[in-house]
């Protein structure tokens, strides 16, 4: 275990650097090409640089590819490589259509519908993988059956359920569960930072090592990420950042047996489907600056960011670190009732 806790440091720190690094080259001419996006929450609407999810996309490659090699030519980590590249090349594809969204613009990008169904292809290196997770167990019933026995069809194994339904539906769903809670600096990527934290702390301890080495690599990236994007943000992440932080946790959640610890993390995100659901999902998360700096929801709230907003006279940071604040606390009953979680 402090042969995985000194190469997880290792995987960490070079996804760290690699974001930084890549991040400070890479700010000032994404400005100078004229890629920037509107800070909506600030009274003077000030352009910012966009596509600083691909700085994230780059610092994890490079720390993932590291790992494979502390396993490949040191034999320091003891991990299954199928596993992990799939993972990865779900995960690069869904980065990709993030990329994608991102250099169409804002509401110009991808429709609805693709984001919905595009991520279903992106999923299959993890559906063609063999999965040897727990069997399903359902509240007052217990462990499903092997097979379930359909007439003038026959047995359909559940493994295989889960594989060809399961997977795509968790992928499909955490990332576009990302992209909607988002808006406000710093929100999306400390979100996904203190979900995919826990998810790695909870594989380390299990013994998960392939998603403990996705987790570690994603998280280093996403803090290093967080210095830029802080309030007042210097880059956007953009649906590059959500897109894949989102099939991070569902590919962290499938190869590591951790479906019901990284639905119940995401419990916001269900909130938030809620509320986007009441606005036909065409609402948006910004609020309505204010002189004094501070942000007012809109009358019909459509968002947890309004609801915050609502609480009382707050600024931007002061709704970014009440949200963080709620998903702190969810993180923390995960960890607390890990066993009946998981």
């Amino acid at each position: 275990m402090i042969i995985m806790l000194l190469a997880g440091a290792i995987v960490f720190a070079i996804s760290f650097l690699a974001t930084s690094l890549v991040a400070k080259k890479l700010i000032p001419r994404l400005e100078i090409r004229g890629l920037v996006g509107i800070d909506m929450n600030k009274a003077r609407k000030p352009k910012i640089p966009e596509l600083g999810g691909l700085f994230v996309v780059i610092g994890f490659s490079a720390a993932l590819m590291s790992a494979i090699f502390l396993r490949t030519y040191l034999g320091i980590l003891a991990m299954d490589l199928i596993k992990l590249l799939a993972a990865f090349a779900t995960i690069l594809m869904i980065s990709f259509l993030g990329l994608i969204d991102d250099l169409l613009g804002w509401k110009k990008g991808l429709k609805q519908w693709q984001h919905a169904l595009l991520p279903l292809f992106a999923a299959l290196p993890l559906m063609a993988i063999e999965i040897n997770n727990a069997p399903m167990v359902l509240p007052l019933i217990g462990p499903l059956p092997s097979q379930l026995i359909i007439p003038f069809i026959g047995g359909i194994s559940f493994g295989l359920f889960y594989s060809l339904v399961l997977v795509p539906i968790g992928v499909t769903g955490a990332s576009n569960a990302a992209n909607m809670l988002a808006g406000l600096n710093g929100l999306e990527a400390g979100m996904l930072f203190l979900i995919i934290s826990t998810l790695s702390f909870s594989s380390f301890f299990s013994g998960q090592t392939e998603a403990f080495v996705l987790g570690i690599a994603m998280a280093g990236s996403l803090l290093a990420f967080m210095f830029f994007n802080w309030y007042p943000a210097r880059v956007f992440g953009g649906d590059t950042l959500t897109l894949t932080g989102g099939a991070t946790i569902a590919a962290m959640a499938i190869i590591g047996d951790m479906e019901k610890l990284g639905v119940f993390l995401m419990s916001l995100y269900f909130v938030e489907l809620i509320l986007k659901a009441r606005s036909g999902f065409k609402g948006e998360s910004f609020g309505l600056p204010q002189k004094d700096g501070t942000l007012k929801a809109p009358k019909k709230a459509c968002s947890l960011t309004h609801i915050v907003m609502g609480l009382g006279r707050l600024n931007e940071k002061q709704v970014v670190l009440t949200i963080l604040g709620m998903q702190s606390i969810i993180c923390a009953l995960g960890i607390m009732f890990l066993g009946m979680i998981k």
